[in-house]
């Protein structure tokens, strides 16, 4: 059984830094990109960041603006989402979520975890 984990959500103030981390189970994730969605309260979801197995290549939502970096460690199954300067705006739930390389949809998310940045 497939699971991805979030963690590091919390609350924080405009301008801070938080990082998520996601953990991965259930199956290698080799040849997996591993990316991170976000929700916020009445809106749709959307993409934030994404990279690939070997970590060469990352894509960012334009929104990010060079705030966000994205990483992985294939040993431990666990891809990070670093975020500084946080903006009120951030303010979502952040979800986790991997798909085979190649493929357009995303076949595994995990559940969630909230960001809130106060102003």
């Amino acid at each position: 059984q497939v699971q991805l984990v979030e963690s590091g959500g919390g609350s924080v103030q405009a301008g801070g830094s938080l990082r998520l981390s996601c953990a991965a189970s259930g199956r290698t994730f080799s040849n997996y990109v591993m990316g991170w969605f976000r929700q916020a309260p009445g809106k749709e979801r959307e993409f934030v960041a994404s990279i690939t197995w070997s970590g060469i290549s990352t894509r960012f939502a334009d929104f990010v603006e060079g705030r966000f970096t994205i990483s992985r460690d294939n040993a431990k199954n666990t891809v990070y989402l670093q975020m500084n300067s946080l903006k009120p705006e951030d303010t979502a739930v952040y979800y986790c979520a991997a798909k085979y390389s190649g493929l357009q949809d995303y076949r595994y998310w995990g559940q969630g975890t909230q960001v809130t940045v106060s102003s």
